[in-house]
Parts: structure tokens; sequence; C-alpha cells
């Protein structure tokens, strides 16, 4: 199968590769010429522009656009300007869900077939597969299953779910057709949310090893909470407690091992800052589950979680600190006076 991969970042560039490797033709396209070059010599098609991209494409074309949310829209309609009848736009991105539906319906006044399909793999999907989760027409899906195969996991990934019998599903795969335009983004992003939320369970939980092994008693008087004489005074080493939950525990995940490795050689964590950025779909699942009368506390927290990370609640904070002077003349402590590590 012929496919165009617009965006050669992170994620496009190792799918195409992907792609390739199970035997497809891939046109490239990228604002950077030396990653358009750098992936030609792996095999694909490099193109200068958009245009160069549909030329070289057999009709009906497929052209994958893997951007940034902000400029999909814009680059969609430079696609949508040069594509023939038949021809089938996908949209790879972290993409509102809430898009999908127009984009879909301004297109098929074209005749030209839209697809959102939410990835999630990372970095490691070259090697790993990509799971995806996919919206639109069903003819516009079964056109593209060659590409999504071969982008999948694949059945071996994981082992079967006792109860399943029969041919593999799509879904055993690592794809899934999720729905109508915006039933893939819609599912990414709910993923997305889940993510979040066990992410800063981990952190959570390994924090209060770390402040434990770290803490200690505070200068006596009126601004320290006294320690607990009962507390247990335990000097855990985090990266130890991180490699032996990986094997066998119950809160075992690919997530835990990333973490387990970063901690080998930095157990502190000291080459991070702790600003933790979100990129979208955090938020647009806790305005999801607001809209539908679906209680995510967890998810929400996570998110606020991330948004504290950077400084958010700075001015808060110091309303809080000016209201506890005020009443009670209260001074601010010094950090290290606050806590534990």
């Amino acid at each position: 199968m012929e496919l165009g991969m617009v965006g050669l970042g992170r994620m496009g560039a190792n799918m195409t590769r992907r792609i390739i490797r199970a035997g497809h033709t891939v046109v490239v396209s990228d604002m950077s010429p030396d990653a358009v070059a750098a992936i030609a010599r792996e095999g694909a098609l490099g193109a200068v522009d958009a245009r160069d991209l549909v030329a070289r494409l057999t009709p009906p074309r497929a052209v994958w656009l893997m951007l940034p949310a902000a400029v999909t829209d814009r680059v969609l309609d430079d696609y949508a300007a040069i594509l023939d009848p038949g021809d089938i736009l996908i949209d790879g991105g972290n993409s509102d869900h809430r898009h999908d539906a127009p984009r879909g319906e301004r297109l098929a006044a074209k005749g030209i077939g839209y697809v959102d399909v939410g990835v999630s793999g990372g970095v490691w999907g070259l090697e790993r597969g990509y799971c995806m989760m996919v919206g639109g027409r069903d003819e516009d899906v079964d056109h593209l299953v060659p590409v999504l195969d071969a982008l999948a996991p694949g059945v071996g990934s994981a082992p079967r779910t006792p109860g399943r019998e029969g041919p593999p599903a799509a879904e055993e795969q690592g794809w899934l057709h999720c729905g109508g335009h915006g039933a893939g983004h819609f599912v990414k992003m709910v993923h997305n949310g889940i993510e979040y939320g066990l992410m800063a369970a981990y952190a959570e939980g390994l924090n209060l090893l770390h402040g434990q092994a770290r803490a200690a008693a505070g200068p006596d008087d009126a601004e320290t909470a006294p320690r607990d004489p009962d507390a247990p005074d335990y000097p855990v080493d985090v990266a130890a407690v991180a490699e032996v939950w990986r094997r066998g525990s119950v809160i075992s995940s690919w997530l835990l091992d990333l973490t387990a490795a970063s901690l080998v050689g930095d157990p502190d964590l000291a080459g991070y800052e702790g600003r933790v950025s979100d990129s979208g779909e955090g938020r647009w699942t806790v305005i999801s589950a607001v809209q539908s009368g679906v209680p995510a506390p967890v998810l929400a927290t996570a998110l606020f979680s991330r948004f504290t990370s950077r400084g958010a609640a700075g001015f808060g904070d110091r309303v809080l600190s000016a209201m506890r002077h005020g009443f009670g003349g209260h001074d601010e402590r010094p950090p290290e006076h606050s806590g534990a590590g």
C-alpha cells in the first residue's frame, strides 16, 4: 500500500520506519528538509511540498498528518484543496475530538474521506508497535487496514484474554475502529486522562517513600507541625522499591518500568525540575466528564497537579500566607523548615 506521511517528529518518523519495514511505500513531507532527507535514506520517498507528495501517490490516495493540534486544521485544508474525490485524509495527532465531525463534513463535501486516529506508543513505538483508536466511515477505515496492521503491536504483544475464541479481532492486533468521526480521538483522549491519573498515583506514592527516607524533626516552634514520635523511620531506597514492584506486583506496568530505569542513574531525579506539561487531552477529558455528569475526581486532580507543578498556584499560595499572617501573625518559614524532602 502507498501512504503519505506529513510530519516527521518523534512519532511520525518512527511510524514511517515501521510502515516501510512492513513492505509499504511511504512518501514523506516535513518542514525540515533534513528530516525528509534522513528518512529518505531509510527507504521513504521524500517530497518537497504538499503538491509533490500528492503527485507521488497513486489514487485513491491516503495522506496521514502527524502534526501538533494547533496546526492540523490549516494543513488539513491545504491538502484538501489539492486532493481528489475518493482520497482520504488521516489526523493521527492529539486533536480535540469535537473538531472531527465538522472536519469530516467539510471534507465529505469535496468527496474526500476523513479518519481520526488516536495513537499511543511514544518514542518506543518503532519496536513495540502503536496502539491505535480509530474513528471514521467504514469504507475509509477498511482502506487503511494494511497500514493499521503494520503499525499495531500484533496479537503476540500480550497474552490472549481468557474467553476470546476464533480469529483474533482487530483490537487484539492493537487497533480498534471505535465509531464515526471523533470516536478515535475521544477514546484516545480518555486514554490520556487515565495516563495522567496513573502517573500521578506513582508519583505520589514514590514521593511519600522519598519523603519518609529523608524526614527529619523540624524546629520546635509554633509554625512547625511536631513530628509524631510514633511515626516510622525507614531509610527507604526508592529506586530499589520501584525495581521490586516490577516483579509480580499488582501495580507493575510499563510506566513503572520506565520510572525504575530513570531512578537507576539518578535516584533523586535531580536532572528534572518537576514542571509537568499537559498537551490538552487531560483538560478535554475533565471537560467531557463535567458535560456528561460522570465523576472523574482522580483524573481531575491529576490534571490540576500538573498546573501546580508549573507554578500556577503561586498567587493562591501567597494569598494563604497573607491570610495566616493577617489573622494569627504567622510568618512564612524558610524552605528548609517546610517539611520532608
